[in-house]
């Protein structure tokens, strides 16, 4: 099994949610929704190893999570993470997934996502 098929695995047994594959242009890229909001916390493709700074045109599973931004900050001086690739770099973090970064580590980033994502509670005035 990869590493993108256990967290999609992940994502079904904990928050009950399917890959969905919005992009005709990019039909290989996945995204994790909120059943409540349909609001992103995972968006999965792939891309040239060259576009994340590495060496060669080979392409690679990836993962975008939102991200705490210092512990985002953290993470990219770690082999395997990246600034989101596509997507705010402040806010958004992207992870190989060709085993670099075990699944492991990834699962708690994927809760933090879905928890940053998340519909929050209207304050009251």
């Amino acid at each position: 099994m990869t590493v993108k098929e256990e967290l999609f695995a992940y994502a079904a047994n904990t928050y009950g949610v399917e890959p969905d594959y919005p992009f005709s242009t990019a039909p290989t890229y996945a995204v994790l929704r909120h059943l409540s909001n349909r609001k992103w916390f995972a968006l999965f493709g792939d891309v040239a190893r060259c576009k994340l700074g590495l060496e060669g045109e080979e392409r690679v599973d990836i993962i975008n999570v939102k991200c705490d931004p210092i512990l985002s900050g953290s993470l990219r001086l770690q082999e395997g993470y990246f600034p989101a690739y596509h997507m705010n770099h402040d806010g958004w973090l992207t992870i190989l997934l060709d085993g670099t970064v075990p699944t492991e580590e990834i699962i708690p980033l994927l809760d933090m996502s879905f928890e940053m994502t998340m519909v929050k509670p209207k304050k009251r005035q």
